[in-house]
């Protein structure tokens, strides 16, 4: 048996409220249906699915892992990139932009409030014409 698709990313927080205000509004996934665990959480859908779990501990708990995560990132496909950026710069929030090369595709790099890395992903054809707006070309 092989992978055949990302099914979610979990994230373990002490700032509950704003990481799931952050992936809510900013990133616009919905919060959803989550099991009755015993400890604080939600669950965020995009399109049906819920891809990112977030757990809340605090600071001490004693259960946190000693070491710090090596992830470096995760990413979203999206889609409405003027309306993204407008929404990242209303609320003053850093990124960066790439092109993947040969490929088109237009990669937004920003942080959540706990400083994951969080990449959003937007076609060649979206990014094309976004570059000819903003030139007015």
């Amino acid at each position: 048996m092989t992978a055949q698709a990302l099914d979610h990313v979990n994230l373990v927080t002490a700032n509950l409220s704003a990481i799931q205000t952050f992936y809510t509004e900013v990133i616009g996934l919905e919060v959803g249906d989550r099991p009755p665990f015993p400890f604080p959480g939600a669950w965020l859908y995009c399109n049906g699915q819920a891809v990112v779990h977030l757990v809340g501990k605090t600071p001490t708990s004693d259960d946190i892992a000693e070491t710090a995560p090596q992830i470096d990132h995760f990413a979203f496909r999206a889609a409405g990139l003027p309306a993204f950026i407008r929404k990242l710069e209303d609320r003053g929030i850093a990124y960066q932009t790439a092109v993947v090369p040969g490929r088109g595709i237009l990669q937004i790099f920003l942080r959540d409030p706990d400083g994951n890395k969080v990449e959003m992903d937007f076609s060649e054809a979206e990014a094309q014409a976004h570059n000819k707006e903003r030139t007015g070309g």
